[in-house]
């Protein structure tokens, strides 16, 4: 046999074991590449880390507004006006931020894919950290409003834990899907923003599920983000915001096929990112 007719393939190890395996063995590089992202994110603005506060801050105020002039105020259920707008625009603002950065996360780290081997989840999972490190700032900002206003929670906000995994594993599910799409289809980049400002409007940020109709209420329920976002004002406000059961179990049923399919699409394709890219 020549010399010539001989080659070498480096390439991931097909099992599933060996490629959760290097996940762990590579998780300094996850943490690097959301220090880096967030750092990135920060560095040059004026006012640093106040826009994690900034962003949700102006959404609340204008949904407050928008919740008045529709005459939706008054049927806040004993709630404050900002306190109820704000519990649901946090969990929305996680979930979109985590899938616009997910989507956009492997075809921004492009020259570290042609260059080196590393399991390509850890560039999505990286930008979701990110997300979730501005959820938190700004769960500080709900929390000084709960005292100002001085709502206390119930037993209830044990829960809440539970409701901020179900928006990250939505997002993580929806975003490696888009993700491996983006690398082939460029057209997705374009595609994202606009069903995410979709999603804002059919989702109950501006108002809640119970002041929609109740003859359209079931459709409203397929939404997966609405069982997360009703679950997020349910753990901070305890009665003041119902909570449907099938509403949650939609969203968990959904958010466990997402994050099925994200990966095993994601995985199926990874192995061509750096000749697509």
């Amino acid at each position: 046999m020549s010399a010539t007719s001989l080659r070498l393939v480096i390439e991931p190890g097909r099992a599933d074991k060996n490629y959760w395996l290097d996940i762990w063995r590579y998780r300094e590089l996850l943490y690097f590449l959301a220090w880096r992202d967030i750092a990135v994110r920060y560095k040059q603005t004026v006012i640093g880390v106040a826009w994690a506060l900034i962003r949700p801050l102006i959404t609340m105020l204008v949904f407050v507004g928008f919740r008045h002039m529709a005459g939706l105020s008054s049927s806040g259920g004993g709630a404050p006006e900002p306190v109820l707008v704000l519990a649901a625009v946090l969990p929305w603002q996680l979930f979109s931020a985590s899938l616009t950065d997910a989507s956009a996360s492997v075809i921004g780290n492009a020259n570290l894919i042609s260059k080196v081997y590393f399991p390509r989840l850890i560039i999505p999972g990286a930008s979701i950290v990110t997300s979730i490190v501005d959820f938190l700032v700004a769960l500080g900002m709900m929390l000084l409003l709960m005292v100002w206003y001085r709502v206390w929670p119930g037993v209830q906000i044990l829960a809440l834990p539970f409701f901020v995994l179900l928006a990250v594993a939505l997002s993580l599910g929806a975003g490696l899907a888009l993700a491996a799409l983006n690398v082939k289809y460029r057209d997705f980049r374009y595609i994202v923003p606009f069903v995410v400002q979709f999603g804002l409007f059919v989702s109950p940020v501006a108002f809640k599920t119970s002041e929609v109709p109740e003859g359209i209420r079931w459709i409203v329920a397929l939404n997966p983000l609405v069982g997360v976002i009703d679950g997020f004002r349910w753990s901070i406000l305890g009665g003041a915001a119902p909570l449907d059961p099938s509403a949650v179990a939609i969203s968990v049923v959904v958010a466990a096929l997402m994050l099925w399919f994200g990966v095993w699409y994601f995985r199926r394709v990874e192995r061509g990112f750096a000749d697509a890219i």
